[in-house]
């Protein structure tokens, strides 16, 4: 067994604070301003669209953080996504206006990829194989523990409308100044012109190595835009409170914590692969089991909590089997993927939703969940994949 030093450990609970409190950022803001838009009288359409700014930064900044990454390593990029974020957050309480707001979603986004990207591609670069799945799982739990308390305070919205901002504005600064007692750090450098070029040349041999280890990202993605952002939405129009939708969501994320590390070491010792078509199964039951209980809330929270047993860890699971399949040097590429697909996913949910909520009647939002679950354990069990390039 590998020997890990003090400072090693150090370093990675801290970057595991830092995901928490941006998990519990976002997870704040997705039902929180949902909440207000319906409540203002906005278009469900309009609402979801609003929603995607988050995943519209991820997807903006994308090609352009690998190489500064490269260049300056991990610890200014973390500390440049911190400032964006917080910053961020403690603007919205300044102006009430679908477009500012819709902005500093986006830089949210652009924050909060450079936060996971850095912070990713750290510890999957500097983890043993043979932990690998069960620190990224801890990775992934202390983002959902975040996500999960996020809903919880959305209710301080009628208190004052903006304590919600400051008070997340606030802890994701004080999370945010731990990085400075870290000690920079490089990732690997590149090996072969294969994937010395650009970004894209590099993303088209990590997509052709590690390309079903990215759906996981994507569908987590797809589920927790769509269940945070227009689940709240649905639920309100038939007649569930703000508080109970709080419970229902929270539930939906303790499920995915208190899984998360037994798959991530189950996935260490049966591989990623047979983990990934369990939570996909698995979710695509729980969430067809959640569409049919009507509004009854004990029942809803219980196949909630089911559906997070198996797809609260899926996008960490991806991150894990993705680094198995792709070589060392490609890994900050493959972080990236990651956090594209993952906004792919983001923006889809919403959008998706949104035209749900507008055109279909009598039947479930929560139907929609499972049948994507459903596709995707279709295209796991017939997928191959190429084997991992030597590093």
């Amino acid at each position: 067994m590998s020997i890990i030093s003090k400072p090693e450990q150090r370093r990675f609970w801290i970057l595991v604070i830092i995901v928490s409190i941006s998990g519990f950022s976002q997870g704040m803001l997705l039902p929180l301003i949902s909440a207000i838009f319906e409540r203002d009288g906005l278009s469900s359409a309009l609402n979801g669209l609003n929603a995607t700014g988050l995943y519209i930064g991820t997807l903006l900044i994308s090609p352009f953080m690998e190489a500064p990454l490269r260049k300056y390593g991990y610890k200014p990029v973390i500390v440049l996504g911190g400032i964006i974020v917080f910053s961020s957050l403690l603007l919205f309480p300044l102006w009430k206006n679908v477009i500012f707001w819709f902005i500093l979603r986006l830089l949210i986004g652009i924050g909060d990829h450079a936060l996971h990207f850095s912070t990713q591609t750290w510890i999957t670069s500097t983890s043993p194989q043979h932990r690998l799945g069960r620190n990224i799982a801890i990775y992934g739990v202390s983002f959902s523990f975040g996500f999960a308390a996020g809903p919880l305070f959305a209710p301080l919205v009628n208190i004052f409308e903006g304590l919600p901002f400051i008070v997340s504005g606030l802890l994701c600064m004080m999370a945010w100044l731990l990085v400075f007692t870290l000690k920079n750090d490089h990732p690997e450098v590149l090996k072969g012109k294969e994937v010395s070029g650009s970004f894209w040349k590099r993303s088209k041999v990590t997509i052709a190595i590690a390309w079903i280890a990215f759906l996981g990202p994507f569908g987590y993605g797809f589920l927790e835009s769509s269940l945070n952002a227009m689940y709240p939405v649905y639920a309100l129009r038939n007649g569930l409170e703000l508080t109970s939708i709080s419970f229902i969501l929270a539930t939906f994320s303790i499920g995915g914590i208190s899984s998360q590390i037994p798959l991530g070491i189950l996935s260490d010792k049966i591989g990623r692969h047979s983990v990934v078509l369990i939570a996909y199964g698995g979710g695509a039951v729980a969430f067809w089991a959640a569409s049919q209980m009507g509004n009854s809330v004990p029942l809803i929270l219980l196949t909630i909590f089911i559906a997070g047993l198996f797809v609260g860890s899926i996008f960490s699971l991806g991150i894990s089997y993705m680094s198995d399949l792709a070589p060392k040097d490609l890994l900050p590429t493959g972080n990236l993927l990651c956090g594209i697909f993952f906004s792919l996913g983001s923006l889809t949910g919403p959008f998706a939703g949104g035209l749900f909520l507008e055109y279909v009647e009598n039947v479930s939002y929560l139907l929609i969940i499972s049948i994507l679950f459903g596709v995707l354990f279709l295209i796991s069990l017939v997928g191959k994949t190429k084997r991992s390039i030597p590093s």
